[in-house]
């Protein structure tokens, strides 16, 4: 059992919080009543979440998609009301974070998926404060092979940009909505960029720069980041800990 503010300063620095300049505030987003007992991990602070965890009892709520993004109105009215009501009425803290989350070297969303995804030599570079990072097949593999391969990992279908290319050997990757990175790891002379999204532009970029491109899923490249995290809190301050997936195909 600890307080949630313990339990977030913990993480602050476990995940160096302090070094991003985010789109929304990383830690303590809604201050429950009661110490953490129980914590439920998921990827969005969505109602369908927050209720799956009143029904597991739980007393705090991590998620890596939280609240007050970025130019949203930060009122907590309509959607946000509802959901935060139910929060207050449970005396639940709501924990998120974004992109420490995103670049943490062990338990991150871009080293996870790495492991999932079987890359050999995987590790960050310098591009956006380490969130592209690149490794290799364990051997090389047809651009279709590939696609194929990411979408039974992943449980998803992914789209790939570029069937015609070279056999990929080098990597890099970005989980979310890395797209815009594109264009910056094709510089570093991998054979095909991974993330979560496919923007119209994006199709034009991965034309031109000649290597191949695979939307594997926002929500599925983002699944294991937050639960590893879980596991961790978990197993450092004895809590129960259960991740909760509410599907999103985006």
């Amino acid at each position: 059992m600890i307080e949630p503010g313990a339990l977030v300063a913990y993480c602050d620095e476990f995940l160096e919080a302090a070094r991003f300049a985010d789109y929304a505030p990383n830690g303590l987003q809604v201050e429950g009543e009661r110490p953490v007992s129980r914590l439920v991990s998921g990827v969005t602070a969505s109602a369908a979440l927050i209720e799956a965890a009143m029904e597991e009892g739980a007393d705090a709520i991590l998620v890596h998609h939280g609240w007050f993004w970025k130019n949203e109105n930060p009122c907590l009215t309509g959607i946000k009301g509802r959901r935060a009501r139910t929060l207050l009425r449970a005396g639940v803290s709501l924990i998120a974070y974004h992109l420490p989350l995103d670049a943490h070297p062990e338990v991150g969303n871009n080293a996870t998926l790495g492991v999932r995804l079987g890359f050999l030599d995987s590790q960050p570079t310098s591009l956006a404060n380490g969130l592209v990072w690149t490794g290799r097949l364990p051997a090389p593999a047809a651009p279709e092979e590939l696609a194929e391969r990411v979408s039974r990992q992943l449980e998803r279908r992914v789209v790939l940009v570029g069937q015609d290319r070279a056999p990929i050997a080098r990597i890099a990757w970005c989980t979310g909505g890395g797209q815009g990175y594109l264009e910056q790891a094709a510089a570093l002379g991998v054979d095909a960029f991974l993330s979560g999204e496919l923007s119209e532009q994006t199709t034009h970029l991965a034309r031109e720069t000649g290597i191949s491109y695979l939307a594997a899923g926002h929500h599925a490249t983002e699944r294991d980041g937050v639960q590893a995290l879980g596991m961790h809190l978990a197993r450092r301050f004895g809590l129960w800990h259960r991740f909760i997936d509410i599907d999103n195909p985006a």
